[in-house]
């Protein structure tokens, strides 16, 4: 990959595509000075590495950002292997070995918070930091959950631009730039139908209180208008990480870094500062 040059941030942008071993590709971008402090971006359900863009444009140059397509979305691979974050989790330790980062901050959004705790309870040896963001520790017993899995068992090929365009409005409390806005439907609407069953299913029926308790720093952010994982869903998030960091983000929702990039990546930036620090 070439190096990184003196441009504007707009332009500093460096896609790319890598095979595992498992046959997998994942499609991912990077941007920011090659030599700073990895900053791994893991996006939400349907969701792709583009859905960080406006982050990582309002980053520090000083940051290393990488944001990447899991399994199943965006241009990465579409197996009908499961989707489930254990199978993400060892997806990206591999990413990390193959881009040369032994140590990252590791950021995950919704789906991506349930592969970035994960990975930060069972390869702790990889975490600088962790950073949460609408996060949740279990989505059991959520009604609005189990409403969505009633209409993705119903979806067939193509998938119905409808239905994504009203998922991913469901998400919102504040508006976004409607191009922004159109290109996360885009990317959705990329998915098969499998992989909207699979992915969702996963996280259903993920158990993270079966692994060990994560201890790296951790940084959580949450919208109080969150319609996915309210007060008392991020309290029991912040019960299972007790020395977290959180910031509640007043109007905002469950992808509260689409409304207000320039704010998420102030306070993550804030939070890899204090990991410099001894």
């Amino acid at each position: 990959m070439n190096s990184l040059m003196a441009m504007d941030r707009s332009t500093d942008l460096r896609p790319g595509r890598v095979t595992l071993g498992s046959g997998i590709t994942l499609s991912w971008a990077e941007q920011g000075d090659q030599a700073g402090v990895p900053l791994i971006l893991l996006h939400g359900y349907s969701d792709s590495w583009r859905s960080y863009q406006p982050l990582m444009d309002a980053l520090p140059a000083t940051v290393r950002a990488v944001a990447v397509s899991l399994r199943g979305h965006g241009d990465s691979d579409k197996p009908r292997a499961a989707c489930d974050a254990p199978a993400m989790a060892n997806d990206l330790v591999e990413f990390l070995d193959r881009l040369g980062i032994a140590r990252a901050v590791i950021a995950g959004h919704s789906m991506g918070s349930l592969v970035a705790q994960r990975l930060a309870a069972t390869a702790a040896q990889r975490m600088l930091g962790l950073v949460l963001l609408g996060a949740f520790r279990t989505l059991r017993g959520n009604p609005e959950i189990e409403a969505l899995w009633r209409e993705v068992c119903a979806l067939a090929d193509p998938v119905d631009p409808a239905f994504v365009r009203a998922f991913q409005q469901s998400t919102l409390a504040q508006p976004v730039p409607p191009d922004y806005f159109e290109m996360v439907v885009g990317e959705s609407l990329k998915l098969p139908a499998h992989t909207w069953r699979s992915a969702l299913r996963s996280q259903i029926d993920e158990d993270l209180g079966k692994l060990p308790a994560i201890q790296a720093p951790t940084l959580i952010l949450w919208g109080d208008k969150d319609s996915i994982c309210d007060r008392a869903g991020r309290q029991a998030l912040q019960a299972s990480i007790p020395h977290a960091r959180h910031i509640t983000y007043a109007g905002a929702g469950h992808a509260l870094h689409w409304e207000e990039p320039a704010r998420a990546a102030s306070d993550i930036a804030a939070f890899i500062e204090t990991l410099r620090t001894p």
